[in-house]
């Protein structure tokens, strides 16, 4: 089982991200890492941290649901862009490791996604 993350638009040829539900997560954690905290220690992820503890862009993609919840925005989309490409810069001057590598395409491919829901002005589908 996994999960993809497209565009509202329509479009059946409209670029997307997809995962396992297993490296989604690890994707999240080290966004999570990335950004000073611990995923599981999070209220919905296992912990009873509240999200109010944190300061992150990037809330609406790691405090969401793997399938289904609400679209997230193209705003929201425009300003996690920035943070998410700036941390996959970081992630390419760590050192070398196979799962490292897969998240970083993962990240890359989706920015690409994210340009194109703001370019077109299209909600992010969680499906």
């Amino acid at each position: 089982m996994g999960l993809i993350l497209f565009p509202g638009d329509g479009d059946n040829s409209s670029p997307d991200v997809t995962w396992s539900c297993t490296r989604f997560n690890d994707f999240r954690e080290r966004l999570a890492r990335a950004e000073g905290f611990s995923l599981p220690e999070m209220w919905g992820f296992g912990g009873d941290r509240p999200w109010s503890d944190i300061s992150t862009i990037l809330e609406p993609l790691l405090d969401h649901p793997d399938v289904g919840g609400d679209a997230l925005s193209a705003t929201d989309c425009a300003a996690m862009l920035p943070r998410l490409r700036a941390i996959t810069g970081e992630w390419q001057e760590e050192p070398n490791e196979p799962l490292l590598q897969q998240l970083i395409q993962d990240a890359q491919q989706l920015a690409v996604v994210l340009r194109f829901c703001v370019d077109k002005d299209v909600e992010l589908i969680f499906g």
